[in-house]
């Protein structure tokens, strides 16, 4: 699971035990399809829907309004909040979602560029989503300068709300620890964007130079072939373990091997691995890219930039700090603890609700006019497809009434908290 997954999952969980009702619309993964009830009776929709490339959904414009609207209507929602630029299902509940007249606000999780064809294309597709919206809310401070350049906007309609951890989920752990060995340990999806050419070219040469330092990664994608084959060719199969996909639950138990967490994205917002690995006293080495000079204190990350040599040698420096013991693992976790907190994050958001709940409905025209100042061309295609969600949605009023769609029961909450709070005092007194 990676870190927009768990950002959703935990800041639902805060906010539903701040009594408010979250349910998430997802893509189908698998045959897992249907609704399903997570932890304080988070429901979960996972629409059917095809699969392009890396558990990303193929765009259907309208396709999606039927079920959306149906969704909605019997979950009685009233605020609409996407997450990531790179979701199609974002993107087009967003654009459904005002049609109907429903407050909605964005989370940007990404960076992204502005020269090359794929930058170019999301970039406009993104003007195209926020040129509608209540409010948008960046991981990162970097992230706010790079959305508000991207999607030409007001930068006082954008907030920064960082990721946070739960500290209680990661603590440190030494006797896990191989005395024999340092231990990097690396954990992300292995894909172009994490840095993995830079790691790959990387490991053969730390290795070489420090015969005492193994790597244990985790994560699974693409370039894991590029692991195998460097680890074939350098015969480091006794010093690199190669775990592949790693529940989210099991991520603590992998960390808490390890000495020195490394992270060598080429892009990130923010990097909420770095956080979890701080948070289990590993001391931090990562490139400095995008909002990752933000996220931790200078004594907890040693900086590299996205280049070979630098990143060598910013992996021995971290490994002579270990051997001299300056690292103290229960020390970083406690400063993690005051640092981050999910509800201190599901507090902010909620005053971005708040906000947002103020503001008045624009009328279709004044959406139209908004959308034809995204280009000359852009601006006439938006408006375009505004218009014919406008009459879809109209279309499904009169073939679906309101009237009819069953409302769902609400999740009995204060009575489920209540059981388990009797659970744990039967459990206490046994």
């Amino acid at each position: 699971m990676g870190g927009v997954e768990s950002h959703l999952y935990q800041l639902s969980q805060r906010l539903i035990q701040r009594e408010h009702k979250v349910i998430i619309i997802t893509h189908s993964y698998g045959n897992r399809t249907g609704v399903r009830y997570l932890t304080n009776g988070l429901k979960v929709y996972y629409v059917p829907h095809m699969i392009l490339y890396s558990e990303a959904s193929m765009p259907t414009f309208y396709g999606f309004f039927p079920i959306f609207r149906n969704i909605v209507k019997r979950e009685k929602i009233d605020i609409v909040h996407g997450h990531q630029a790179f979701s199609a299902l974002c993107h087009e509940a967003i654009l459904h979602s005002r049609t109907m007249g429903m407050k909605a606000c964005f989370t940007d999780h990404s960076l992204f560029g502005f020269a090359d064809a794929s930058s170019i294309f999301m970039n406009k597709m993104l003007k195209f989503t926020l040129s509608d919206l209540d409010h948008v809310i960046c991981v990162s401070h970097t992230s706010k300068e790079n959305t508000v350049l991207r999607a030409a906007l007001n930068p006082q309609m954008v907030s920064v709300i960082p990721n946070a951890v739960v500290a209680s989920q990661f603590k440190p752990d030494p006797g896990a620890q191989d005395p024999n060995f340092i231990t990097i340990v690396v954990a992300s999806r292995l894909v172009y964007r994490k840095g993995l050419d830079l790691l790959v070219a990387a490991i053969p040469r730390i290795c070489q130079m420090h015969p005492k330092v193994k790597f244990i990664i985790g994560g699974d994608g693409p370039k894991r072939i590029d692991l195998e084959q460097m680890r074939e060719k350098y015969l480091l199969h006794d010093r690199i373990e190669l775990l592949g996909a790693v529940m989210h639950h099991e991520v603590r138990n992998v960390l808490t091997k390890g000495h020195i967490f490394l992270n060598t994205s080429l892009t990130e917002a923010f990097c909420i691995g770095i956080v979890e690995a701080a948070c289990c006293g590993l001391l931090v080495v990562s490139t400095k890219v995008g909002g990752v000079p933000e996220v931790l204190p200078k004594h907890m990350i040693i900086f590299a930039k996205p280049e070979e040599d630098d990143l060598v040698n910013a992996v021995a420096r971290a490994i002579e700090m270990i051997r001299l013991k300056e690292v103290i693992p229960i020390k970083f976790h406690d400063e993690i603890k005051e640092m981050y907190s999910w509800v201190n994050v599901a507090e902010r958001t909620e005053k971005v609700y708040d906000t947002i709940w103020q503001m008045r409905i624009p009328p279709l025209m004044e959406r139209l006019r908004r959308y034809y100042g995204c280009g000359v061309w852009a601006g006439k295609i938006f408006c375009i497809l505004v218009a014919i969600d406008y009459l879809v949605w109209k279309f499904l009023e009169w073939i679906f009434p309101e009237q009819d769609i069953e409302i769902a029961s609400a999740f009995p909450y204060q009575k489920y908290k209540k059981m388990c709070q009797m659970a744990d005092k039967e459990v206490v007194n046994e």
